[in-house]
């Protein structure tokens, strides 16, 4: 069976967004074009990873290029988008891996998310074969999601993805572990409350 790339050169939209309640939510990102859509589900800090290695590349970028490459230093307003995800949201599949790379030629953020793979090996060393088997099989590896994205559309994106990800559930001032709607038992506090 051949690999299923679902290619966005460019998306008219490009976006991480989430489902659910904070302290529940599933996070997705989601590209549309041509009123075609595409959802996949990935981790938290997936997503807060790729958002801050997206704006190091794209700062990398500028300063390589003296400031001429077209990437601006922030998020253009006019790009930025804080709409909720296109429903229904329907996952093609779970995040395992992600890759980023910049096209100089073209001027173009290229985002790659590879659906995660379980693979059956006896020893760590099959396991690394396996892997690494998978990553250079360009026509029957996993199904993947590959967007080509603007300077401005990257910022954009990452500025968003960033804001999702801190719009979650709030921090114990004390410990730093997410608050519970139903409570919170502090490790710092030994799970007591203070008297006031």
């Amino acid at each position: 069976m051949s690999r299923q790339v679902f290619l966005y050169d460019p998306p008219e939209r490009f976006v991480a967004g989430t489902v659910g309640l904070p302290g529940r939510r599933t996070f997705f990102l989601q590209a549309s074009a041509g009123g075609r859509v595409t959802s996949v589900a990935l981790e938290k800090t997936q997503v807060a990873a790729l958002a801050e290695r997206m704006d190091e590349l794209l700062d990398e970028v500028v300063r390589r290029s003296g400031g001429n490459a077209a990437v601006p230093a922030v998020a253009p307003t006019e790009v930025v988008d804080s709409a909720p995800l296109d429903t229904p949201v329907e996952e093609e599949f779970r995040v395992g891996t992600m890759a980023l790379a910049w096209d100089g030629d073209g001027e173009r953020m290229i985002v790659e998310a590879q659906a995660l793979v379980e693979l059956d090996a006896e020893s760590d060393d099959e396991l690394a074969a396996a892997e690494e088997q998978l990553l250079q099989d360009d026509e029957n590896g996993p199904p993947m999601l590959r967007v080509r994205l603007s300077g401005s559309q990257a910022r954009a994106f990452a500025k968003r993805a960033l804001d999702v990800v801190n719009a979650g559930r709030p921090l114990c001032p004390l410990c730093n572990l997410p608050l519970d709607l139903e409570g919170h038992v502090c490790p710092r506090q030994n799970g007591y409350r203070r008297s006031e």
